[in-house]
């Protein structure tokens, strides 16, 4: 009788199990589009905002932007999933010197100066104010990306999802919140934030302009070209720094003086070292986490 339970059980745990993946529809798409700067400089920019799903960059010597989403739409019905498949979408706009991709279908609206948003880049961002979790439907966009090498590029990305980017020379900024930011090849101005991730850096050239590495639950590693010329700032709550690098020394301790009510504020700082003969500032902050810096020896 036990035996005859037992497989009784199995038998309906399998049933259950069949009846739990029939209820899950999913459908599967690829998007493709090439776009070309209208008008072609320097300050050309392109601007992913992502939301679900990775986005990943390569640089190569081409004048297009080649970019290719796998959209995923899941839900309990077809209906549903027909249902996410006209909404979500890949939204471009294009601005003559830059370009800008989004996924178009969520949150009240995507544009300009919106300030209802967590992650706003360059004054463009989502309006948040309508509820996107009430949603029938689950949505993923993996973007795939190839720019011209020396463009500049802002992007970003919330859930189920790394930011990678590879062979850049241009600004850079990266941002993401549950997932990491991984940056090789790169030799640009940086500014590389999440949440919840390792941040991960590789320059071949050392970044010409003030940078910014921040992860609130993740360690910090960058790596710079041999010769680094830099100011250093660190800051953690419960992390330390870790450095290779020999040539760091303590710079002086600045003071700042402002007059409040009848007296004057005195606010010290002294948490700025210059590398090399110093140059521009890299600034690191993390809460729970690590720094690592070392420099490439050849």
């Amino acid at each position: 009788m036990k035996t005859r339970n037992n497989y009784i059980g199995c038998l309906l745990m399998l049933f259950v199990l069949i009846e739990v993946q029939s209820m899950a529809q999913a459908s599967k798409e690829t998007i493709r589009r090439t776009v070309t700067f209208e008008k072609k400089s320097q300050s050309n920019a392109l601007l992913i905002f992502n939301v679900n799903g990775s986005v990943k960059v390569e640089g190569y010597s081409g004048d297009q932007v080649i970019i290719e989403v796998q959209k995923k739409i899941t839900g309990k019905s077809e209906a549903r999933v027909a249902k996410g498949k006209s909404e979500i979408d890949l939204g471009l706009i294009d601005k003559a010197d830059t370009l800008i991709f989004y996924v178009k279908g969520i949150g009240e609206r995507f544009g300009k100066e919106n300030k209802k948003n967590g992650m706003q880049m360059a004054g463009w961002g989502y309006n948040w104010q309508g509820n996107d979790d009430d949603k029938e439907y689950e949505y993923n966009m993996n973007f795939v990306v190839k720019v011209p090498y020396a463009i500049n590029l802002h992007i970003s990305t919330i859930n189920q999802g790394n930011i990678t980017v590879h062979h850049t020379k241009g600004t850079l900024e990266a941002r993401n919140i549950n997932g990491g930011i991984h940056l090789t090849d790169i030799a640009g101005t940086t500014t590389a934030t999440t949440i919840n991730g390792e941040v991960d850096l590789e320059y071949t050239s050392n970044p010409p302009g003030d940078s910014k590495y921040y992860s609130l639950n993740g360690n910090i590693k960058a790596q710079f070209k041999s010769g680094l010329n830099a100011q250093l700032t660190f800051k953690s709550f419960q992390g330390d720094l870790f450095s290779s690098i020999d040539d760091i020394t303590p710079m002086a301790v600045s003071m700042e003086k402002t007059k409040r009510g009848e007296g004057i504020q005195y606010k010290v700082n002294g948490n700025r070292y210059r590398v090399g003969a110093g140059g521009p500032l890299l600034d690191f902050e993390t809460f729970n986490g690590n720094v690592y810096l070392k420099e490439k020896t050849n």
